[in-house]
């Protein structure tokens, strides 16, 4: 039973401290969408979609009035365009991304996920169509989204694979310059990617899901530094519950939302991810609540620690309020959609390489990151196989979604719009790492793999 004071202490929550349920997202399998022909393949899958997620825009705004609970965004998951349109005869998949498209303008979503390829181990030929397909397809579509899994604690790096994103991403970055580079800010590129991940550009609905489920990200980093507010200057223990509590009360809203839209839907109820996932907004900022543990700015000594504390506490208070806990869950660091991330690095606090260390300890990686467009593919892949190496053998999600922006330079601003944000155009080290990148083939697992 829910007290009034909890309903209470939610409305505030909502009205004072940024509060918000993220993302509806549901997943949606397309492996009976299967045909060897493109025409017949790409109706089934609009005809799948748009059925399966008629009514799931109108029930995220009904469950808005009736809660009083922001539901920001609604979006749909979908099986690995590589896997799903396997059977096709084709070159490019492009026609598929541009129906994806439609399909999402249709049921009124604001992005889709899934055109996506698992590579860890290498590439089918489906695979393969799909990674070449990338810069363009995100060129011609506003909604879709792309995500390619290069690693795994389980299977190591495919290098071939790093090295082809490298270049795929720049190609990306030149093909929407004209908006800079905005393609790339649909782009990300995993090890150890999981398959009930609500949140973009890194969503797919994985191949051992049920055929459809409703996934619910809720994030209140607002939430969690007004609360830490309430106890500076105490001792890291109450640091910890204090985080556990309040974390465990957002995480109680995105249940109750989750159940209901389920339950409307007539969709299986799948994962809550509780993520810390800012906004550009001041006062719902992951770096902020760094200072109010006591750090100057973000990349300070002891950031590192910061996060660690935050992503393990929110996960313990999270876990214990939700029959399913999911996706990603912890804290979220990207650059651009954070008021005081961009403030730290336009102070000189945060560098690339804290941000790498960061990614050791926090939930994805080096996330919405503006480099300069003249860095070549060999550098963002030496980028790619870092974040790699660090999922690998941590056993844990990294990614990497960087933003080459072409024309643009160290110190330089972008603008994204919306919840993607702005940033600083960041500097990357300079050293050359081609050598290295360009040996190919595959980094084996880490020894502790073998568990079976």
């Amino acid at each position: 039973m829910i007290s009034i004071v909890e309903v209470q202490e939610t409305n505030k929550m909502i009205r004072e401290m940024n509060l918000d349920v993220r993302t509806i997202t549901m997943g949606i399998s397309l492996m009976d969408c299967a045909h060897t022909d493109m025409r017949v393949f790409n109706q089934n899958v609009y005809d799948k979609i748009t059925r399966s997620a008629e009514k799931l825009v109108k029930t995220g705004e009904d469950l808005e009035r009736q809660f009083g609970v922001p539901i920001v965004n609604k979006r749909i998951s979908v099986t690995p365009i590589s896997i799903a349109a396997g059977a096709v005869h084709t070159d490019t998949y492009v026609p598929v991304a541009e129906v994806l498209d439609k399909a999402a303008k249709e049921v009124g979503v604001n992005f889709i996920g899934g055109f996506s390829a698992l590579v860890q181990k290498g590439c089918t030929k489906g695979d393969r169509i799909l990674i070449d397909s990338i810069p363009e397809a995100l060129a011609v579509t506003e909604r879709v989204c792309s995500s390619v899994n290069v690693g795994s604690s389980r299977s190591g790096i495919n290098m071939d694979a790093v090295k082809l994103m490298g270049d795929i991403i720049l190609q990306t970055a030149e093909r929407t310059k004209e908006r800079d580079s905005i393609g790339c800010a649909k782009l990300v590129v995993f090890c150890n990617a999981v398959e009930d991940n609500p949140f973009m550009a890194g969503a797919f609905h994985g191949v051992g899901e049920r055929e459809c489920v409703i996934n619910v990200g809720v994030s209140g980093p607002g939430v969690i530094k007004r609360a830490l507010e309430e106890v500076k200057g105490h001792d890291f223990e109450t640091l910890c519950e204090t985080i556990k509590r309040t974390a465990f009360k957002v995480t109680r809203v995105g249940q109750l939302v989750a159940q209901e839209a389920s339950k409307r839907l007539g969709v299986p109820f799948g994962i809550i991810d509780l993520s810390l996932a800012p906004t550009p907004l001041i006062g719902d900022s992951i770096a902020e609540i760094f200072q109010v543990m006591g750090l100057e700015e973000a990349g300070a000594p002891g950031t590192t620690a910061a996060l660690a504390i935050l992503n393990d506490n929110v996960k313990k208070g999270g876990v214990m309020a939700s029959s399913y806990v999911g996706g990603l869950s912890g804290a979220f660091i990207p650059v651009s959609e954070d008021h005081g991330m961009i403030q730290a690095v336009q102070r000189g606090a945060l560098t690339l390489e804290k941000l790498e260390a960061m990614t050791c300890v926090c939930s994805v990686g080096l996330d919405m990151i503006a480099i300069p467009g003249s860095t070549s593919k060999e550098t963002i892949a030496g980028i790619i196989a870092d974040e790699a190496a660090i999922g690998m053998v941590n056993n844990k999600t990294t990614a990497v979604r960087v933003i080459p922006v072409i024309g643009k330079e160290v110190g330089e601003m972008v603008e994204f719009g919306g919840l993607l944000g702005y940033a600083p155009v960041m500097a990357v080290n300079k050293f050359d790492c081609s050598g290295f990148v360009n040996r190919g083939g595959r980094i084996p697992a880490p020894i502790h793999s073998f568990k079976n």
